[in-house]
């Protein structure tokens, strides 16, 4: 059983990362290598000192369900390579107990971040539009990538999903402590 102070150092350790992230990655548009391979062997190390060999597991197997999930993505063509990084990076770090409202909060995070963008951008509409053409294309076709509506596509909406991936963070880290989960 993890310690809930231990958990809680987690989820801080978790959002302070995302955060940094989130920073870069509005700035560059992209997620240096330098910053999360550095925060997946953190993770690793911060969960076996604080919960010997059995949180080592569970946070490599965080860091492998989300590596997985978001590796997904990526192959279908719908997000870029230091995301699936970055959340790989954030499993290791917040552990398998926080991995899974972790992974909800930052898709609900970035479903209204990204209607938030088209709003702003005048485009709710065509993304709907959108939004539909891909279910219908990932129906027939599986993962592969959509022809038009892909990152290659300079047209395309892009949000720098680090923000989303710092919104679910900061979001979990809440439940955490509505939880009552206290130092």
């Amino acid at each position: 059983m993890i310690q809930p102070i231990h958990e809680l150092a987690y989820a801080l350790f978790g959002l302070s990362f995302a955060s940094v992230a989130a920073v870069f990655d509005v700035r560059s548009h992209r997620i240096p290598n330098l910053l999360t391979l550095p925060a997946v062997v953190f993770g690793l190390l911060f969960h076996l000192t604080l919960g010997g060999w059995r949180q080592l597991m569970s946070s490599a197997l965080a860091g492998l369900l989300c590596f997985v999930i978001f590796f997904l993505f990526y192959f279908a063509g719908g997000m870029g390579a230091g995301d699936v990084k970055l959340m790989a990076a954030m499993g290791c770090l917040v552990g398998l107990s926080t991995v899974g409202w972790l992974l909800i909060m930052t898709s609900l995070a970035g479903g209204v971040m990204a209607v938030g963008l088209a709003l702003y951008r005048g485009r709710l509409s065509s993304t709907f539009g959108n939004v539909a053409s891909l279910m219908v294309h990932h129906g027939h076709a599986g993962l592969m990538p959509h022809p038009e509506l892909n990152l290659s596509n300079t047209e395309t909406l892009r949000l720098p999903y680090a923000l989303a991936i710092a919104g679910g963070s900061a979001l979990s880290l809440g439940l955490l402590i509505a939880r009552g989960v206290r130092p």
